[in-house]
């Protein structure tokens, strides 16, 4: 750290606080060549998350889109907002942990809004799902169903 005053790059810390969120922690230093006292402040860098689009166009990540997307499959159906929040946020934990990478194509965060979606209630599964995968007419819609009836019993047996 370089001193403000001599411009030294050597200092000791005399003192070290964290602020009350946590987010910040405060350090009192002197510099060791002028023994001028100096406050600095460190905060956890963020690393952005980036989608890739299916143009190629890259855009960043915004968890309120996952949530708004799973909200509207949601509408009307006996899923709480609380539920929801949660999952967003556990989908953009899952893809901050995942493979260490920082981009993602929009095909992957779609699948794992659905994967979430179809444990969280079907209805609003197969909604998602025929918008995200732009289901171009009934048989396509159908054949989804038929899909989620069929792992359905398998589980059962």
């Amino acid at each position: 750290m370089l001193c403000p005053y001599c411009g030294h790059d050597d200092s000791k810390v005399l003192e070290t606080r964290d602020s009350e969120d946590g987010s910040v922690i405060r350090r009192r230093r002197e510099c060791i060549s002028c023994q001028q006292r100096f406050t600095t402040f460190e905060r956890l860098e963020e690393v952005h998350l980036w989608v890739i689009k299916k143009d190629g166009s890259r855009q960043r990540f915004d968890v309120q889109k996952v949530l708004s997307g799973m909200l509207r499959a949601c509408e009307k159906r006996p899923v709480s907002t609380e539920l929801l929040e949660e999952t967003a946020q556990a989908i953009e934990r899952d893809l901050r942990q995942s493979s260490g990478s920082r981009e993602f194509p929009t095909i992957l965060i779609g699948e794992k809004v659905m994967e979430r979606l179809k444990e969280i209630d079907e209805v609003a599964y197969v909604r998602f799902a025929s918008v995200y995968r732009e289901f171009k007419d009934i048989n396509t819609f159908l054949q989804e169903i038929q899909d989620l009836l069929t792992r359905e019993q398998n589980h059962r047996i």
